[in-house]
């Protein structure tokens, strides 16, 4: 068996691909995001953790211009984030995104919410997306209900429809905000199982969730915020076992006792 050297926190798979400089946002007077600067390179999967209120979910959203900012830059394979019009289009193809509610359209079909974008957004033929979509629903083992609508699937397998409906727009970066908050404990390893096969066959990856078992198997990075600010970044290994911050040794103290 060979022995893989850890690489140090940030040190990732390949260039940056998602860059943060300086990025401020409020809401009214709250400061919602305070200085981010983060880095995440190709291929490598950040984790963000941090008590409720902690900017997480903001942070998430403003990477896909979601949420606008009000101070700093956030460019994505160099390029600044587009403001608006079918530029903004083509970035949210090529981010995609999974929300905590699935977010499927109820009126169509498995296979159609799979298809739409590669269709309208992409130019695939029928036949071409129809293909790729059911490789994806084959991949996140839910290819037999295809021709179901989402209200006939459990929430564990809506989200991971959610996961192959970002997945089939070949996006470079894949975005999950909260993706397990919603379901039933029995439903969270089957979308957890995804998402960490995804991370193993080299998606660059940035998750907020409360799920410290997959931040510990799957992160290469796990970024820890409080406040509107990152406290603190490490390797999943050193944030768990020394982690440098009094406000990470108080979350973790309060989370892992349970």
């Amino acid at each position: 068996m060979t022995v893989l050297q850890q690489e140090p926190a940030g040190a990732g798979h390949g260039e940056p691909l998602v860059v943060l400089e300086g990025v401020d946002k409020y809401f009214g007077s709250l400061r919602a995001l305070a200085d981010i600067n983060l880095s995440v390179n190709h291929g490598e999967v950040v984790v963000v953790i941090g008590p409720s209120g902690s900017g997480k979910s903001t942070l998430c959203r403003a990477i896909n211009r979601l949420e606008t900012i009000d101070a700093g830059t956030i460019t994505l394979d160099g390029k600044p984030l587009p403001q608006e019009g079918k530029q903004l289009a083509a970035l949210r193809a090529e981010v995609g995104m999974v929300f905590q509610s699935f977010n499927l359209f109820a009126h169509k079909t498995i296979l159609e919410n799979v298809t739409l974008g590669p269709i309208k957004v992409r130019g695939l033929k029928k036949a071409d997306a129809e293909k790729h979509a059911h490789d994806l629903l084959d991949r996140v083992g839910v290819a037999h209900q295809a021709e179901k609508y989402p209200a006939q699937l459990s929430g564990g397998q809506q989200q991971r429809v959610a996961i192959a409906r970002a997945l089939a727009m070949d996006p470079k970066v894949m975005l999950f905000d909260e993706p397990t908050s919603a379901l039933d404990p029995e439903m969270i390893k089957e979308v957890l199982d995804v998402m960490v096969e995804l991370a193993r066959g080299g998606m660059t990856m940035i998750v907020v969730t409360h799920e410290m078992g997959f931040a510990r198997t799957a992160a290469d990075r796990v970024v820890f915020m409080a406040d509107g600010a990152i406290v603190e970044e490490n390797t999943p290994e050193e944030f768990f076992t020394h982690p440098t911050s009094d406000r990470a040794k108080d979350f973790l103290g309060k989370i892992l006792k349970h």
